[in-house]
């Protein structure tokens, strides 16, 4: 019985965070872009930051490594940014998405959406914010989302499958990123002109999904087993079933 209440508790916390990733924060880009066309979009940047943190702080409740595992976050979210500034003068090839993948397979969903959305947000204090940012950090996020949700923590990942994600993930950025595009014209959304701008970035889908393969094939083994390391030394993240 004490189990079944457990497992019916992780339930609980789990159908939030999922409520939280797919409804709450796609509403709240939908009303950025609706009802303040865009021209608000450090407040829904803001609000995308701290909806992003509500389900990874339900995780920790009465949880005394809470510090150690959210600077461990830290941490993968600094390597993501200064990843993507290092590659900054080749245009799609970036280790952003390869490393939010990563931070998922190591500590589930809700660490791999929130080293997306940090990561948009903070890399973008260099790009430049606009009202891109929100949209770059929920598909930086959900993409976290799925690779924790695909990927069994502790288990070495399987590499064809590794391949497939990293080639997913680099279309579905540019696929969802191009619906921004279309809707910042006129504020709606034109599937003539969506597929316009889907075919006008294929080059850039291209490069971005093998970049995210390359860069998973290289960093996956070598950080992961760090990974795993801190986990085991400081008992993080392994108390509970974070996806």
């Amino acid at each position: 019985m004490k189990f079944m209440d457990k497992e019916k508790k992780i339930s609980k916390k789990f159908i939030i965070s999922l409520v939280i990733y797919a409804i709450i924060i796609p509403l709240m880009i939908a009303i950025g872009v609706i009802l303040f066309n865009d021209r608000k979009y450090n407040i829904i940047s803001m609000g995308i930051a701290i909806f992003s943190c509500i389900p990874f702080f339900i995780r920790f409740e009465k949880n005394k490594y809470e510090s150690r595992e959210l600077i461990v976050i830290a941490v993968m979210i600094t390597i993501s940014v200064v990843g993507r500034l290092i590659f900054a003068p080749i245009p799609g090839f970036k280790p952003v998405t390869a490393i939010v993948i990563i931070t998922a397979i190591a500590f589930g969903s809700e660490a791999g959406f929130l080293t997306g959305s940090f990561s948009a947000l903070v890399s973008n204090m260099y790009y430049g914010q606009g009202p891109w940012t929100p949209f770059q950090m929920f598909v930086w996020g959900f993409i976290g989302l799925i690779a924790g949700l695909i990927f069994k923590r502790n288990e070495k990942p399987n590499v064809i499958l590794l391949i497939v994600i990293g080639i997913l993930g680099g279309v579905m950025f540019s696929l969802l990123m191009d619906i921004w595009t279309t809707i910042s014209i006129d504020g709606v959304f034109n599937l003539s002109r969506y597929l316009v701008y889907v075919a006008s970035s294929f080059v850039f889908m291209l490069v971005y999904a093998v970049s995210n393969v390359v860069f998973l094939l290289i960093l996956t083994n070598p950080i992961l087993e760090k990974l795993n390391r801190v986990k085991l030394k400081y008992g993080l993240f392994d108390k509970r079933n974070v996806s």
